[in-house]
């Protein structure tokens, strides 16, 4: 029989923290992100490969990130009677059956399949990321658990888009699409290895989204997030032509500063534990408001290299505990229902990305990347203010866990 306690009303985690089996999450992470953004690093090659446009073939990311937002909130109802291992272990399984399915796919529709089964793992294992931190490590520690299985979309970042584009002029997209099969298979064995079983801790329905959504707090707090998030992506969308057109960099500059913005997104995401087990509230509420100021001081400064590289790089620190935070943020005020609420985030950070995306092209068409970064700014400072109004997080519990065998 094994040991487990009862930290907060309707979970269940371990007196000791299973670390092995938040590295196994975080490995799962990593291998989803990595598929996710591999498109878009061999978009041409995929395209050129199966005669089809480059706008035909990026609707592979469209099918991922529209499936990942209807998973996120549909998978915690669909599975709510299955041991989460068994269902984190179907996600991995969905992980490599897409990128093979990709990779040997001979026309478009077998490639958006692939792609649509990603999106299904990716969204369902985004919805239950923090509730199964909470289940592995005693509640003081999630913080430091999900630094941990989030520094996974780090160094996926860093990694996909330039050794994906790398690899796929050597050996052929293809075979890049088969190794994420593989990275999707030792994902898959180290979760076999290490995740505990983990029986549902709360019956969820359809109707337990709207019943979440209703807490007090918990509607304030998903806009606060969707904000911080459609600020970020409206700026990291249009890094580049912001780099190229006001700064007036060559490509290999701008491939170094979005490099560094890769490695201190990871730094970040490392430190955030540390940071929210300080003061959660106050990182929910510093790391938007310096998000907000370096959009100003970008659009500000002209024509000034080194200046822009230091911003850029440290909004990625800053955009690296945004994650982390959140999520903790989640865990602590709705403990019971951590998987619903997930699926809400995700979904709310899914319309962020689509939003910032598409807000920002406009702005983009009226008033250049400038006017961009300004807008960004704008829309964190307004997060920030919503935080400081309505965001009260519940403090992490810090009494020795009590033991209760099961």
């Amino acid at each position: 029989m094994s040991e487990r306690l009862e930290p907060i009303a309707g979970t269940t985690a371990h007196a000791e923290p299973a670390w092995g089996g938040v590295v196994a999450v975080a490995l799962g992470v990593f291998g989803l992100v990595t598929a996710e953004f591999l498109p878009a690093s061999l978009l041409t090659p995929m395209a050129k490969d199966m005669g089809i446009s480059e706008g035909m073939a990026g609707q592979a990311v469209t099918a991922t990130a529209v499936v990942g937002l209807l998973a996120g909130l549909l998978v915690p109802s669909a599975t709510g009677g299955i041991d989460r291992r068994r269902v984190l272990l179907a996600f991995s399984a969905l992980l490599v059956i897409s990128n093979i399915l990709v990779a040997t796919a001979p026309n478009l529709p077998l490639l958006l399949l692939g792609r649509v089964l990603l999106g299904v793992a990716l969204g369902g294992f985004w919805s239950m990321s923090a509730a199964i931190a909470m289940r592995l490590v005693p509640e003081a520690m999630v913080p430091r658990a999900l630094s941990l299985i989030f520094s996974g979309v780090s160094a996926a970042t860093i990694i996909a888009a330039p050794v994906g584009s790398y690899l796929g002029e050597i050996i052929g997209w293809r075979t890049v699409f088969l190794f994420a099969a593989g990275l999707g298979l030792v994902a898959l064995l180290a979760q076999l290895a290490a995740l505990p079983r983990m029986a549902p801790t709360a019956p969820t329905r359809l109707s337990t989204l709207a019943e979440v959504l209703a807490r007090p707090g918990v509607g304030l707090g998903m806009f606060a997030v969707m904000l911080v998030f459609t600020g970020h992506f409206a700026f990291f969308t249009y890094i580049r032509p912001f780099l190229e057109t006001v700064t007036a960099l060559e490509i290999g500059a701008v491939s170094a500063i979005l490099l560094g913005f890769g490695v201190a997104n990871f730094l970040g995401t490392l430190l955030a534990g540390l940071m929210i087990e300080r003061s959660l509230r106050a990182t929910l509420f510093a790391m938007p408001l310096l998000m907000g100021l370096l959009g100003l001081g970008l659009v500000t400064l002209d024509n000034a290299p080194v200046a822009d590289a230091a911003m850029v790089t440290l909004w990625g620190l800053a955009f690296g505990a945004v994650p982390v935070a959140w999520s903790t943020w989640l865990t602590r005020t709705v403990p019971d229902q951590a998987e619903s609420a997930g699926g809400l985030i995700v979904a709310a950070i899914q319309l962020a990305i689509s939003i910032g995306a598409a807000a920002g092209g406009l702005m983009f068409e009226l008033s250049g990347a400038t006017g961009v970064f300004a807008s960004a700014a704008a829309i964190l400072f307004l997060a920030v203010a919503i935080i400081t109004a309505g965001v009260r997080p519940r403090a992490a519990a810090t009494a020795a866990p009590v033991p209760v065998h099961v």
